[in-house]
């Protein structure tokens, strides 16, 4: 649901990233940050709880060219990983123009990625969306660990349909604004459709 502001000329879009636990959704956004020009951010913002480092999102307007003479500014959240927060989770999807889920390649988080993932599909549900009609992106992060799964297997538990697929260390940075730079392209690509 992308809202565009005549008054400043901007169209704003909303992306999550989504995801079990200590995936590396906020690793991926505070990497973003930390590497974008000041001028082309806003602030970050970054609620802590004593179990998870999210606990309800983080938020930045990054600025990625024009569409019609309009700015475009993205709006990046992360969901809370624990279950427990799953009305945050439905709230955080409202409105949402694109999903990257960021999957946890550990052999022994693979159950906590696919209950994540179908908790994506029942929520996205819950608010009119449809996982394979949505810009979706699928990052499968902490490839640099020695219990990972192999590629795939990950694939064959977590691919929904033909989303870009990215193996992704966000603690240095790798596949990290490949996969940002691949949602925030399905999304522009959608605006200009419309």
């Amino acid at each position: 649901m992308t809202f565009i502001n005549y008054a400043s000329r901007e169209i704003n879009c909303k992306i999550v990233y989504y995801g079990p636990g200590l995936c590396g959704k906020t690793t991926n956004l505070q990497y973003i940050y930390d590497s974008t020009a000041p001028q082309a951010k806003g602030k970050l913002i970054s609620l802590a709880t004593e179990t998870d480092r999210t606990l309800f999102f983080d938020f930045m307007p990054l600025e990625l060219g024009t569409v019609r003479g309009f700015k475009t500014r993205f709006h990046l959240y992360t969901v809370p990983g624990q279950v427990y927060y799953d009305a945050s989770r439905k709230l955080i999807l409202k409105g949402v123009d694109g999903v990257v889920f960021v999957a946890d390649s550990q052999e022994e988080r693979m159950d906590a990625n696919i209950e994540s993932l179908y908790n994506l599909e029942e929520n996205l549900e819950s608010q009119g969306y449809d996982l394979a009609k949505i810009p979706y992106v699928l990052q499968f992060n902490k490839r640099d660990l020695p219990n990972v799964s192999p590629m795939e297997e990950l694939q064959a538990e977590l691919v929904r349909r033909d989303e870009p697929i990215f193996e992704a260390v966000a603690t240095n940075g790798t596949g990290v604004f490949d996969t940002l730079k691949a949602v925030a392209k399905q999304v522009l690509t959608e605006l200009r459709k419309g």
